[in-house]
């Protein structure tokens, strides 16, 4: 059996990585997809958490630019992660994946109350985690939430799940010429205002040490090459 080179990570998903072809919402079929690859790599042994983003259904960021008020959006924005953890938490389940979901707005209704010990023992007794509602406050981004959960309950990387090969100079959907970057330095990220993750998330990736593989999602066993150390998109360290 391949032996993973991490025991225990976070995952970070956009909301638009549920969505599909469809451009708005959820694809049932690409969610249970996704859940497929998660459940590949939990059978090798993997303490897997998933960081969920809402884009797909709601931007609060987006909305406050239209005028609305920046907290009330970013609140309607973490509730959009909320429905995407629980389309995420019922395809995995399907396939015979024991998850808990955990929320940082209590609703106890839907979900566990995000716990850190709690998070951690779901984690040792083999079940995946997600973690929804990100932070529970607003002015912090799904990529904040993901690097300060990774933090919290001593992940040892984190998988940041795009469309892309990696972190490129330029946007390489638009710019043929992007130069991929292999590797690179959390603070070459800062200095160039690379879209990795926000300045926020990067600078606590920093402090803590926490590695981050940035690689494609669409790309067929991306997670598990990520988890067994494979040459995959690029890591910041």
């Amino acid at each position: 059996m391949e032996k993973p080179k991490y025991k225990r990570i976070v995952l970070k998903l956009s909301g638009e990585a549920l969505q599909g072809k469809e451009g708005y919402g959820i694809d049932p079929q690409v969610t249970l997809s996704i859940a497929q690859r998660i459940k590949e790599v939990h059978a090798m042994g993997v303490e897997v958490a998933v960081v969920i983003g809402g884009g797909n259904i709601f931007r609060g960021n987006k909305a406050a630019l239209e005028g609305m008020d920046r907290s009330t959006a970013d609140y309607m924005g973490m509730l959009a992660t909320v429905i995407n953890g629980l389309a995420l938490q019922d395809a995995l389940e399907r396939i015979g994946v024991f998850t808990r979901l955990q929320t940082a707005i209590e609703m106890k209704e839907l979900a566990e109350p995000y716990i850190r010990r709690r998070a951690i023992r779901h984690l040792e007794k083999g079940r995946v985690v997600i973690f929804a509602a990100g932070t529970g406050n607003p002015y912090f981004t799904t990529d904040t939430t993901a690097a300060l959960r990774a933090i919290e309950i001593n992940a040892d990387v984190i998988l940041k799940a795009t469309k892309v090969d990696g972190v490129f100079s330029a946007d390489p959907l638009i710019d043929k010429k992007a130069k991929k970057f292999e590797q690179l330095e959390y603070i070459d990220v800062l200095k160039l205002g690379l879209k990795v993750m926000d300045a926020t998330a990067i600078s606590l990736c920093m402090d803590n040490r926490l590695p981050i593989i940035v690689f494609n999602l669409n790309k067929k066993g991306s997670i598990k090459k990520a988890v067994l150390g494979e040459k995959v998109g690029t890591l910041v360290k």
